[in-house]
């Protein structure tokens, strides 16, 4: 392996003990930054017993950090649009924000220095995966309030990529273009990359100068990330970020060794809990992955629960040379786990089974039916000629530990989405 560093490898290589001493620093610039610029911050300091005035002076960094409060996307509803931002609003120049299904918008605001900052990781990120300075890549995520679009085409920007920002939808275009500049790199969602996938299936062509391909935004388990793999001929990648830490990329993305996704911890602190009494969990153990940003200006999280559930895969020096810690990719979320007829499973674990299955297409419904409070599960998915409706069933009943109703579709007969495919329906069946 011939690894590849944006600008110099210096903060991507540190030895841990400089990177520790790198984030004790920065972790106490931050705490400083929230309790003296925003009075959010200091009431939730305070409502854990914390003196905010005066704690900045004696906290020593990371092994003071489980005495800090966690925070949560309650936090950013509650404060909504700007009660966390520890800058003036002058000193702002951009924002992005996600709506969730519930509840106030979650606003994530930018000075200047958060959006060389994002792009910095967004552009490691990218030499990670292997780009030259001119190289072609198609941004296919919506540009707008959505991070996506914006956040590839920041770091595209400085990674001095030759940059093809398509936004979401029109495949057939999607496809002329990246045979007519030919595209180096795809950037999208993975759903999205399946989309592309059937659409060149379809019409019987390939895009011989797509390589790289860079998904993320939605659970990638490792039979979609196959699919795409041999599907399209290319090497995949799970890049990782969200709205509350600054955008895609920031947290970090997989390296070519594929052993886990590194997470910047120059930029980033991450633990992992025990979901249910916030305790830390040992490695290797799976829980809630907890975040705290160390460079972030305008909006800096605190031990921010994340919701993701993943473990620490690795805290050695990587194949790859890097030495940020490794996780594990995300396998779902707190607030996702389904319970029913008693067992306890994860969407990502349906989408896994059935992948198994041979002839079975990535294309899923979970439809959640409930009549009079008692809770039933249908999967519907495509599939090839020739594969039942029982053998999924059968397949399904031995992975999850009991049989789902459901029915088999041919190939494009189940809805798609442009942007984050939607997988989990809810239906009510009460007769009230």
């Amino acid at each position: 392996m011939r690894p590849t560093y944006f600008n110099d490898h210096v903060q991507e290589t540190l030895p841990l003990a400089s990177l520790r001493r790198l984030q004790d620093e920065r972790l106490r610039q931050t705490v400083l930054r929230v309790t003296t610029g925003n009075v959010y911050y200091r009431k939730l300091f305070e409502s854990v017993g914390l003196d905010a005035s005066g704690i900045a002076a004696n906290f020593r960094g990371i092994e003071d950090i489980t005495k800090l409060p966690t925070t949560s996307k309650d936090d950013f509803r509650k404060s909504y649009p700007l009660g966390m931002c520890c800058v003036p609003k002058m000193e702002l120049r951009e924002m992005h924000m996600s709506s969730g299904s519930t509840g106030s918008p979650i606003v994530m605001p930018y000075t200047v220095n958060d959006l060389n900052q994002w792009a910095m990781c967004m552009a490691r990120c990218y030499r990670m995966a292997g780009t030259q300075p001119g190289d072609v890549i198609q941004i296919t995520p919506t540009f707008g309030l959505f991070n996506g679009g914006f956040g590839m085409y920041h770091g595209a920007r400085a990674a001095d990529l030759f940059v093809v920002p398509t936004g979401s939808g029109n495949t057939e275009r999607q496809i002329r273009l990246a045979k007519d500049f030919g595209t180096r790199i795809f950037g999208g969602v993975a759903s999205y990359g399946i989309r592309l996938l059937e659409a060149l299936e379809a019409s019987g062509s390939k895009l011989e100068s797509l390589e790289i391909g860079i998904f993320g935004a939605e659970t990638f388990t490792a039979g979609l990330k196959e699919r795409l793999t041999n599907g399209l001929g290319i090497e995949v990648f799970d890049i990782y970020g969200m709205t509350e830490t600054g955008g895609v990329g920031t947290l970090g993305m997989d390296c070519p060794a594929h052993c886990g996704i590194h997470v910047w911890e120059d930029q980033y602190y991450a633990e992992v809990i025990n979901p249910a009494t916030g305790g830390n969990v040992p490695d290797g153990t799976i829980g809630e992955l907890v975040i705290t940003s160390l460079q972030r200006e305008a909006l800096p999280v605190i031990r921010f629960r994340t919701g993701d559930l993943t473990s620490i895969v690795s805290r050695d020096v990587c194949e790859c040379g890097r030495t940020h810690v490794r996780i594990a990719p995300i396998s779902g979320r707190t607030d996702d786990m389904l319970i029913i007829k008693g067992v306890n499973f994860f969407p990502s674990q349906v989408e896994q089974a059935l992948l198994e299955i041979p002839g079975v297409l990535p294309h899923y419904q979970i439809i959640i039916e409930e009549t009079d409070g008692v809770k039933d599960i249908r999967v519907n998915v495509e599939v090839e000629s020739g594969v039942t409706g029982f053998v999924v069933e059968k397949h399904l009943k031995e992975k999850l530990g009991f049989s789902p109703k459901g029915d088999v579709f041919k190939a494009g007969e189940l809805p798609r989405q442009d942007g984050k495919a939607q997988r989990v329906f809810y239906k009510s069946n009460d007769k009230k």
